[in-house]
């Protein structure tokens, strides 16, 4: 098949990025399956199993997409943009939009959808040949959170205090220590320490030193790729149970409550979660194979010019206004 795969993002991912990490996951894993793929995306991208055109956000999409694809993947695509050939649209994030979506939408979690009156919806999965091998018999002491630190709704505060009441170390993957972009934020605490957006082998050598993810988020999380990367490593799960999290997280890979304490008493008792079963878990429901086997199924429906929403999807159960509930 040969599946054209656009966004307005740049790849190979560098970085924080979540979208055009899982565009990168999928299209390797189908190139591996022998389709033929281009990738339409931003200009100054680079891919070695891939065709790669530079997307034009001035110009309409349909006219860039190049005249040999069988079907169109648009990834978080603004409403309108279609194709002359069969197409889907994954929606990566949350709206607060009541107006009507693509019937072809696909949604990254059942919670996801069900927001939307869909049904239909594929999880995330990573590429472990992206991600490299963990190593898990290592040591594990001090634990982690994952994110965009400077966004309230990840709740770093609260990542803070959990580490604080267990007696651990946290390491901030994903911001600094003097924040200015959402809200003046100043953490002294030595015992937290960040690192920045990370990366490649640096984020993986911080990943298989930790004893568990703390991720309090304080909103509807779609998916949560912090979640399976951290199962990736080996690493627990200790979380809100917002949005797609109670999805992703089983209890023999973590614990989920909006309680403080609740997650301090679990991060303290980590070491009672085995590595080879944290990661064992996401290569099982959350691997790129996976995820590239739904969306083809998805792909069949659509060549076979079914819809994949009997109607347009459209918001009818908006998240609560603010912060989610959260116990400090």
């Amino acid at each position: 098949m040969r599946v054209a795969l656009v966004s307005n993002l740049r790849v190979p991912p560098r970085g924080y990025g979540g979208i055009e990490r899982v565009l990168w996951w999928l299209a390797r894993e189908l190139a591996r399956r022998g389709h033929a793929l281009t990738l339409l995306v931003a200009p100054g991208s680079s891919c070695p199993f891939a065709r790669v055109l530079p997307f034009d956000e001035r110009a309409g999409v349909r006219s860039q997409i190049p005249g040999d694809i069988d079907l169109v993947h648009f990834h978080n695509f603004p409403r309108g943009a279609t194709s002359a050939v069969p197409y889907l649209v994954t929606m990566h994030g949350n709206t607060t939009s009541v107006e009507p979506l693509d019937r072809n939408t696909v949604f990254l979690s059942r919670d996801h959808a069900a927001r939307f009156g869909s049904t239909t919806w594929v999880h995330n999965g990573l590429n472990p040949e992206d991600c490299g091998t963990p190593d898990l018999g290592r040591p594990r002491g001090y634990v982690h959170f994952l994110g965009n630190a400077a966004w309230r709704v990840k709740n770093v505060r609260g990542a803070i205090a959990v580490a604080r009441a267990a007696g651990r170390d946290l390491h901030v993957l994903g911001g600094r220590r003097l924040n200015f972009r959402m809200g003046f934020r100043l953490t002294l605490d030595p015992h937290v320490r960040f690192h920045g957006m990370v990366d490649g082998e640096r984020k993986a050598a911080l990943l298989d030193g930790s004893a568990g993810l703390v991720f309090p988020v304080r909103w509807a999380e779609p998916f949560g790729l912090a979640v399976i990367e951290s199962l990736y490593f080996g690493c627990p799960v200790f979380a809100t149970p917002h949005g797609a999290l109670a999805e992703l997280v089983a209890p023999e890979v973590g614990v989920l409550s909006t309680s403080a304490a609740v997650l301090a008493d679990a991060v303290r008792h980590a070491g009672s979660f085995a590595a080879r079963t944290c990661h064992d878990f996401a290569m099982q429901h959350f691997s790129a194979g996976t995820m590239a086997t739904r969306y083809l199924e998805l792909y069949a429906r659509v060549l076979d010019g079914e819809s994949l929403n009997a109607a347009a999807p459209r918001l009818v159960a908006p998240p609560p206004a603010g912060l989610l509930e959260w116990t400090a």
